[in-house]
């Protein structure tokens, strides 16, 4: 399917869903996932609607593919070494970062991960992405922050934030780099 503002090829997928939403696939495609009973006309008129943001992400995405293209995949090597690298300096931030918001934690692991930079578990244990060595410093902090944070506040309300901007005050910045930069990282270890 085509649609004027968007070049590029477009796939409905239906499911018991309530909401309609779109993705732009690694290969530049437009994902459009839709509840099963809505009208066709009220998928086009959402494209239509969004073509120009739509295509914003498309075009994004191609630049995006195109300087992979240039760059080649991490080696598993380099993604140990990575780990290692990791290993050494995350868990000194966590302890120092830790400190200053009043939290303990738990245990803290190292992993390759596809699709995130940190998490928290309920029983306050830490998993940060090894790709985040190859990131600014700052950026890895507000990942630290952030995960760290979540021992207070189990959610990403007001005063999750509240709790965030007090210890990193710069973690938009830092989050905003994450979100242009992130993805070609790990496109990068995956290798798709």
């Amino acid at each position: 399917m085509r649609i004027d503002g968007i070049s590029a090829d477009i796939e409905i997928i239906r499911s018991r869903r309530k909401t309609m939403s779109a993705e732009i696939s690694n290969d530049g495609r437009v994902i459009v996932r839709a509840p099963m009973k809505l009208a066709n006309r009220e998928i086009l008129r959402f494209l239509t609607e969004k073509s120009a943001v739509i295509e914003k992400h498309v075009r994004k995405r191609l630049a995006e593919n195109e300087k992979l293209s240039e760059t080649r995949p991490f080696t598993p090597e380099e993604i140990r070494k990575m780990a290692d690298m990791a290993a050494g300096i995350i868990p000194r931030r966590v302890a120092y970062f830790a400190e200053l918001i009043g939290v303990k934690y738990g245990r803290i692991t190292i992993r390759s991960q596809k699709t995130r930079w940190g998490s928290c578990t309920a029983r306050s244990n830490l998993n940060f992405n090894c790709l985040l060595v190859m990131t600014p410093p700052e950026v890895l902090d507000s990942v630290v922050v952030h995960e760290l944070c979540h021992i207070l506040h189990r959610d990403h309300s007001s005063a999750f934030y509240a709790a965030v901007y007090k210890v990193f005050p710069e973690y938009d910045r830092c989050d905003k780099w994450l979100k242009e930069n992130g993805r070609l990282l790990i496109r990068r270890m995956t290798g798709e």
